[in-house]
């Protein structure tokens, strides 16, 4: 299996890794994830395959983000959409910066639930977004709804700003800045890239 990142992680005691979505390998499996309970309120996107699959088409030739399946250990179990503020919709609700990073995930095999991998996750794709040494912020804007992701956004060193508007959700826009990010895990030895 050939990766776009993959790490290491101590504190979990396995490797996280991060490849490129796939159009023909990934639909079903994604299709799959917007169908589960946990997900489909915050997504949206629990919708006949033929819909989704004109979601994803059209989500993979948007040159503003880049989409990823999530592993652990090998397994895929997690969906990722990593994209710059610049020229999105998020931009008109706050003075982006022209490096800012935006992120969007979801857990989408449940026996990966309520066991403590979606902070590890969410700290290595943050590390892996700043890898782009311009970036100086990734933000969020989880569902306001979704009280568990904004506590792992807290968790991994996000703030919470305020709430906005967008054309899906009520969202809570929030930042993690690269400095408190850093001073919040300064031993990024626990995350060892492989690549």
């Amino acid at each position: 299996m050939s990766y776009d990142f993959e790490f290491y992680d101590k504190e979990i005691e396995k490797t996280i890794a991060f490849r490129k979505v796939v159009y023909e390998r990934d639909v079903e499996h994604i299709h799959n994830w917007m169908m589960e309970e946990h997900v489909h309120p915050f997504w949206n996107l629990n919708v006949p395959f033929e819909q989704f699959s004109d979601h994803l088409k059209k989500a993979l030739s948007d040159q503003h983000q880049t989409l990823y399946i999530g592993y652990l250990d090998d397994v895929m179990m997690s969906y990722w959409e990593s994209y710059w503020v610049k020229g999105d919709v998020v931009e008109q609700t706050y003075p982006s910066a022209p490096f800012d990073q935006g992120i969007h995930l979801l857990i989408g095999e449940k026996k990966y639930l309520g066991k403590g991998f979606s902070l590890p996750l969410l700290r290595a794709m943050i590390y892996f977004q700043f890898q782009e040494l311009q970036t100086g912020k990734v933000i969020a804007e989880p569902d306001i709804r979704n009280d568990k992701m904004i506590h792992v956004f807290k968790k991994c060193g996000f703030t919470q700003i305020k709430p906005i508007k967008l054309p899906d959700k009520t969202g809570l826009l929030m930042f993690c800045e690269r400095n408190e990010f850093e001073k919040r895990w300064p031993n990024v030895q626990f995350l060892k890239a492989i690549k």
